[in-house]
């Protein structure tokens, strides 16, 4: 994640010490990672003990009690940590869980109503990738502290990322418990996945063009801790051609639900039989919520589900 430089209780180098402070402490948490019980202890206690003396005499690191949330991943986030009282408002894409749907508006991914954001005076703007940048200039404009949060590129990550805005929102303690469970639920299911040799998998979570996703997303993650290897995972971009998947000849192709688009997918594949996934009946649908919005919880659930679909 990236804060915008301007007003902020703490100075820049101190920002970047927290995050890496954040993903250091997660690293511990990766379900492929070694570090175990005295050596884990010891790593952590000497990162806590950095940590301490960074901040040392300069006081708690600041939370924030009015946050608006600009993506539905961060908005599911806040709920999930108990800190939804902390959320004056967010996207009309916020949909999850259903209470999010009652707060404030403030516009779309993509289009935000600056004018509103800011009159609802919120300290703190959790932003992603999509947040457009005349958008970021005007929060800078107004000193209003802003983090960007960019799609995570895997688990541990996407576990950095929920325990940094637990310390943001002061949830510290609940974004550590959810993590250490969530890694070790992750642990767990790695190794009930298929054995052996690696299934060739094609996720497409876009149609006319095909689009799919490479090696620089949380779901090729997914992929390879469900047991598989994505054969897009080398491409440079997401729009593939039908005709390489054909080459390519995956065992399972799983298909974003894209309502009655899904179903036309499916059956657009069914027409090459010389596919793997054609010829033994593997296709499959998956919510695109799933694979759109992510916590380390949802990860868990949809790790679940590729596992069921390489068997």
């Amino acid at each position: 994640m990236r804060r915008m430089k301007h007003k902020s209780t703490f100075s820049g180098k101190s920002r970047d010490i927290q995050l890496h402070f954040s993903e250091a402490k997660c690293q511990s948490l990766h379900p492929c990672g070694k570090p175990q019980g005295i050596r884990r202890r010891r790593i952590i206690s000497f990162i806590c003990f950095i940590f301490l003396l960074i901040f040392a005499g300069r006081g708690e690191a600041k939370t924030y009690s009015r946050v608006i949330s600009l993506g539905p991943a961060i908005t599911e986030s806040i709920y999930l940590l108990g800190g939804q009282d902390k959320l004056i408002a967010d996207t009309v894409y916020c949909a999850v869980p259903p209470e999010a749907k009652f707060k404030e508006k403030i516009g779309t991914l993509l289009d935000i109503n600056i004018e509103k954001a800011v009159s609802l005076a919120p300290d703190l703007i959790l932003a992603t990738s999509l947040t457009p940048p005349a958008a970021l200039a005007a929060f800078k404009k107004f000193n209003i502290e802003t983090v960007i949060f960019p799609e995570p590129k895997d688990f541990s990550r996407l576990c950095g990322q929920l325990i940094e805005l637990g310390r943001m929102i002061g949830r510290l303690s609940q974004a550590e418990a959810i993590t250490a469970k969530a890694a070790e639920e992750v642990r767990r299911l790695k190794r009930t996945a298929t054995n052996g040799k690696s299934k060739k998998v094609f996720v497409q979570i876009g149609a006319n063009p095909l689009f799919t996703v490479t090696g620089g997303s949380f779901i090729n993650d997914l992929i390879i801790s469900a047991g598989g290897a994505n054969i897009a995972e080398g491409a440079s971009a997401g729009m593939y051609s039908r005709e390489k998947v054909i080459e390519q000849n995956p065992d399972v192709i799983i298909i974003s639900n894209m309502g009655f688009v899904a179903e036309e997918e499916k059956k657009e594949w069914q027409k090459y039989k010389t596919i793997g996934a054609v010829k033994n009946s593997r296709i499959y649908f998956i919510d695109e919520y799933k694979l759109g919005t992510v916590t380390p919880v949802s990860f868990v659930e949809t790790l679940s589900d590729f596992i069921k679909f390489l068997e």
